[in-house]
């Protein structure tokens, strides 16, 4: 398989100035990610794993290093550095990021917010509803909501629909920061099966996830971070894994 990703070196740290306070986020870290893999983080609250995935999809700028992104469109680009238009045309086209968080435009509907996802694909306007439409009902996305303001709906509601924003477009490299945080059984599954979906057509994806069980025969390899700094699960003795679900298991 082709490599897709590599990030050499990362480090990134945050400067609390009226505290007068230096605090490094990131130490080192070197992933690489080959085309249709999956690759999971874990890693206790403010180990440092958002912020790999700010800086991979640059609304973090990195400290040191390179994140080397092969592109369709572009070929190689160091994400690190690359000029902003080429950023946005990469986050429109061939990077997807699923954040905790929803952040949209006010005034936007659930039906539009999907749809416009997959116009920025350069699909025609009637392919893009239908497509939308058939998201949103995977994601059991009540039809009566469809039409509403996002900012309306629940936290799981929320959820599934940057999920399915996300995941419309059949991203190359799509970005899963805990994508099953506030979702129940049902919608869990809702999402796994598209994730495997997915992974069958060729999507990259890297996860971050505190769901240990939901990991279960889906990652290819598993890392966890701890204090910034990153270690490969498969490598490492005794297994850091074992212990977290063990720690897991006995909250």
């Amino acid at each position: 398989m082709k490599e897709i990703l590599a990030i050499e070196h990362l480090s990134k740290s945050f400067r609390i100035h009226n505290l007068h306070k230096h605090i490094e986020a990131l130490h080192d870290i070197n992933i690489t990610l080959r085309e249709g893999e999956f690759v999971g983080i874990t890693g206790k609250s403010g180990s440092g794993k958002s912020t790999v995935f700010k800086c991979i999809y640059r609304t973090y700028a990195p400290e040191a290093g390179a994140i080397w992104y092969h592109s369709q469109t572009f070929g190689p680009v160091d994400l690190a550095r690359a000029p902003e238009r080429q950023i946005i045309n990469l986050r429109k086209r061939e990077i997807g990021y699923v954040s905790q968080f929803l952040n949209v435009m006010p005034r936007t509907t659930a039906r539009e917010l999907v749809k416009q996802a997959v116009l920025e694909m350069g699909r025609e306007e009637r392919q893009a509803e239908w497509e939308a439409d058939k998201m949103l009902a995977h994601f059991e996305l009540d039809e009566e909501l469809r039409d509403c303001y996002p900012a309306t709906f629940s936290g799981g509601e929320k959820l599934r629909l940057n999920i399915a924003r996300a995941m419309v477009k059949r991203p190359r490299l799509l970005l899963l920061d805990e994508p099953t945080a506030s979702l129940d059984d049902a919608s869990k599954l809702r999402v796994r099966e598209l994730m495997l979906q997915l992974i069958r057509e060729g999507t990259t994806m890297l996860g971050i996830f505190h769901d240990l069980a939901f990991m279960e025969n889906l990652c290819d390899r598993e890392y966890t971070i701890r204090d910034g700094c990153l270690t490969d699960l498969q490598n490492h003795v005794p297994s850091t894994l074992e212990t977290m679900r063990e720690i897991s298991l006995a909250k």
